[in-house]
């Protein structure tokens, strides 16, 4: 049997070997975190991190289109639509 230090097992640490063992798990799970962090941090663009949408913003891609009378116009003018249909939705707007 293995028993040293007057009974005790974990080489005369005690109860206080537990301990231990929470603190160096508690450590390697915080050295994990503050590599993930510091990777995610150095990977983001240089630059300021993204601005939050306005509340009512429009979205890029629809706000380059233009407003609907003139993506109508385009549609028109490039033979997509019709007159007859290109008036019966210009007066829809």
């Amino acid at each position: 049997m293995m028993m040293w230090n007057d009974g005790y097992w974990g080489f005369g640490a005690g109860s206080g070997g537990w301990v231990m063992l929470v603190f160096m798990i508690l450590f390697a799970v915080a050295t994990i975190v503050a590599i993930v962090a510091l990777v995610r941090y150095l990977g983001q663009p240089s630059g300021s991190a993204p601005a939050p949408a306005a509340i009512g913003a429009v979205p890029a891609a629809i706000g380059a289109a233009g407003s609907p009378k003139d993506i109508l116009k385009r549609r028109y003018a490039s033979g997509e639509i019709e007159r007859d249909e290109y008036l019966k939705r210009l007066g829809d707007l």
